[in-house]
């Protein structure tokens, strides 16, 4: 089934895409460039309803056939949040059933439909390759790992709760740039079946902030996202 529904998404957790957008300072003499739109207009709305109604089915399809048990009824959704940065998440709802959120701000940045088709297939990746549970796996253990230090090292209270939220938050960063090229690669493969382009949409990257090879960062450089993609492009 496919649904778009206008809502405020409060309290979600999942992958988040977000981009940054950095406005520079103007020499002397220039004109300020306008800010980007933060709402789409009738045109990125519809082009919004035409990308779910061939991305979603296709995502459907790939989750059922790589899957067992797996709930693949994704239902997407729109946060109509106002002043919020461009971003898309995935996450589940209390039934199991996975959601793909929007927020007004990418819909209105992304520049053309393969873009906003391959962000879809990405987040949709996330789901099929339970990257959500595996953090949240990740993220337990880290914090088992750092109560447990904090306990040996014969810390308080209060030192072991700060060292089981630290242990927690290096757990879930773990692995979460090799969840996002998983991501990636799903994504293309998703993105190309549902008639797009997986090369051109992955260009949204270059409207991203290059988070380069950070420790512990949580997404990889976007020239190793960009190879990933055309990898597997190259082999479709």
């Amino acid at each position: 089934m496919r649904w778009i529904i206008l809502m405020s998404m409060i309290g979600l957790t999942g992958c988040v895409s977000t981009v940054q957008t950095q406005q520079p300072k103007p020499a002397p003499q220039q004109v300020a460039k306008a800010p980007k739109p933060t709402k789409p207009n009738r045109a990125q709305q519809q082009q919004f309803v035409q990308i779910v109604k061939s991305v979603e089915p296709v995502a459907e399809r790939e989750c059922r056939a790589r899957t067992k048990g797996m709930n693949c009824d994704f239902k997407i959704v729109v946060d109509d949040r106002p002043n919020q940065p461009p971003n898309a998440f995935q996450t589940v709802d209390k039934s199991g059933r996975p959601i793909l959120a929007f927020n007004l701000a990418l819909i209105a940045q992304v520049r053309n439909k393969d873009e906003l088709a391959f962000v879809m297939g990405h987040e949709a990746a996330h789901h099929i390759r339970g990257h959500l549970s595996r953090q949240q796996q990740n993220a337990a253990a880290g914090a088992i790992v750092g109560a447990g230090i904090a306990a040996i090292l014969g810390v308080n209270t209060s030192g072991i709760d700060a060292a089981t939220d630290v242990g927690a938050s290096v757990g879930a960063r773990s692995y979460s740039k090799n969840y996002e090229l998983e991501a990636d690669a799903l994504g293309t493969i998703i993105t190309h079946k549902a008639g797009y382009n997986p090369v051109r949409g992955a260009q949204f990257f270059s409207q991203l902030p290059d988070p380069g090879n950070r420790f512990l960062g949580t997404h990889p450089p976007n020239a190793q996202r960009m190879q990933t993609v055309r990898k597997v492009a190259s082999q479709l």
